[in-house]
C-alpha cells in the first residue's frame, strides 16, 4: 500500500501502533523494515521524518484488518 502526503507523521505512527499484525516499511532500496521493532521505528523516523511531512511511504501488512483500520484513519483523519 502506498500512502502519499502524510502531514502529521507522529500521529500516523501512533495509529500504526494500534495494528495487530506486522507492518513492513518497504524502502526504495528494496529493504523491508518491521515497524513493530522499536529499532526499525527509530531508523524509519530518522530517515523519513527529517521534514515535517512524508511525501510517500510504502507499507505492507500481515493482517488485512489493519489495512482497513488504517484506510479509515486516512479517510476520516
Amino acid at each position: 500500500m502506498k500512502i502519499l502526503n502524510i502531514v502529521n507523521p507522529e500521529r500516523f505512527f501512533i495509529q500504526l501502533q494500534k495494528c495487530k499484525g506486522d507492518i513492513f516499511l518497504l524502502t526504495s532500496e528494496g529493504d523491508k523494515l518491521n515497524l513493530r521493532s522499536k529499532l526499525c521505528q527509530y531508523i524509519a523516523m530518522s530517515k523519513l521524518f527529517g521534514d515535517a511531512e512524508i511525501d510517500e511511504i510504502e507499507l505492507s501488512f500481515t493482517d488485512p484488518g489493519d489495512v482497513n483500520m488504517l484506510l479509515e484513519y486516512l479517510v476520516r483523519g
